[in-house]
C-alpha cells in the first residue's frame, strides 16, 4: 500500500514523485534527495482502529553511491497485523534514476499463528522532456509466498504512470496500477501552490474504489507537514497525516514542479 499524506491526497498517484515517501511507492524516487531525511506516517481507514498504518522512513544520501533508506510499518490489531522492516537503494544516471528495495513481512492472525515472506521491488524514473516526467514500479517480483496452502502469495503490484508541470504552480499526474490478482485501476491527481513556499493544496481520484482524497501540505522551515482526507462511497472516509524532517537545506537534483525546492518535497 502507498505510504504518505501526499500521495494519498492524490489518489495515490505517486509513482513519478521524488520524495521521502518514494522509499515505499517507487524506490527510483529517493535517489534525487541531497539531505537526509525521516519521516513518520500514520493513516486510518473507515474510522476502524484495526484499519490503521503507522509507517516511519529514513533516507541517507552518498556522494558517490547513490541514496539508501530505511522503512518499517504495520497495519492491524491483535487479530490480525502485518508488518514489515525494508531497505532499499536508488541511483541518478543522467536523466534517469533506478533504485532496488527488499522487504521482510511479517503476517500474523490470532490463533493461527505468524509467517514471513521476503519482497522484492524495482523501480525506474526518467525526464522525458523538460517538464513532462515518466515512473515505473514493480512490487513483489518474486512473487512470495506466505503459505503453500492455497498458494497463498503477498500481492504482485506494477504500475505505471506520467507527470506533467504545464506551469510553475501547477503538477498534474497520471497513473495506471495492476495487481496481477484483480482489475487494473486508473489513479489521477492535481498538486497546486497556493502559496509560495508554504502552502500546497492536492486533489485525487482512483477508478476501481471510485474513491476521491483531498489533501494539503504546509512547510515550515525543514519540517514539511501533509494531510489527506479520502472518501470511499460504501465504506466511510479515510484520514493520512505525514510530518518529515530534513537535516540540512531540502534540495533535490531533478524537481518535479518548477518552484523552490522546500515545495518539490511536498
Amino acid at each position: 500500500m502507498p505510504v504518505g499524506a501526499r500521495a494519498a491526497a492524490l489518489g495515490n498517484a505517486s509513482v513519478t514523485l521524488p520524495d521521502l515517501w518514494a522509499l515505499h511507492n517507487n524506490i527510483a524516487g529517493i535517489s534525487d534527495l541531497m539531505q537526509p531525511q525521516a519521516g513518520a506516517y500514520a493513516e486510518n481507514r473507515f474510522g476502524v482502529r484495526a484499519f490503521t498504518t503507522v509507517a516511519l522512513l529514513g533516507v541517507y544520501p552518498t556522494k558517490k553511491y547513490g541514496v539508501y533508506g530505511l522503512s518499517l510499518s504495520r497495519f492491524g490489531d491483535e487479530l490480525y497485523n502485518r508488518q514489515h522492516v525494508g531497505i532499499g537503494a536508488a541511483h541518478k544516471l543522467g536523466q534517469f534514476s533506478v533504485g532496488a528495495k527488499v522487504d521482510v513481512w511479517q503476517v500474523s492472525v490470532q490463533g493461527y499463528g505468524s509467517r514471513k515472506a521476503v519482497t522484492l521491488a524495482i523501480g525506474g524514473q526518467a525526464k522525458i522532456v523538460p517538464g513532462l516526467y515518466f515512473g515505473a514500479h514493480a512490487y513483489n517480483i518474486n512473487q512470495a509466498k506466505l503459505t503453500a496452502f492455497e498458494d497463498e502469495r503477498l500481492p504482485t503490484v506494477m504500475k505505471v504512470g506520467l507527470g506533467y508541470t504545464p506551469s510553475k504552480k501547477l503538477l498534474l499526474l497520471a497513473e495506471t496500477e495492476k495487481n496481477i490478482d484483480h482489475d487494473a485501476t486508473f489513479k489521477a491527481g492535481i498538486e497546486y501552490q497556493l502559496l509560495p513556499d508554504k502552502f500546497i493544496l492536492r486533489t485525487g481520484f482512483q477508478t476501481l474504489t471510485n474513491t476521491l482524497n483531498f489533501g494539503a501540505g504546509f512547510v515550515a522551515r525543514q519540517f514539511i507537514v501533509d494531510y489527506a482526507f479520502g472518501n470511499t462511497t460504501h465504506l466511510g472516509n479515510s484520514h493520512h497525516l505525514s510530518v518529515s524532517y530534513s537535516f540540512g537545506a531540502q534540495t533535490i537534483v531533478q524537481p518535479v514542479v518548477n518552484m523552490p525546492a522546500t515545495i518539490n518535497q511536498l
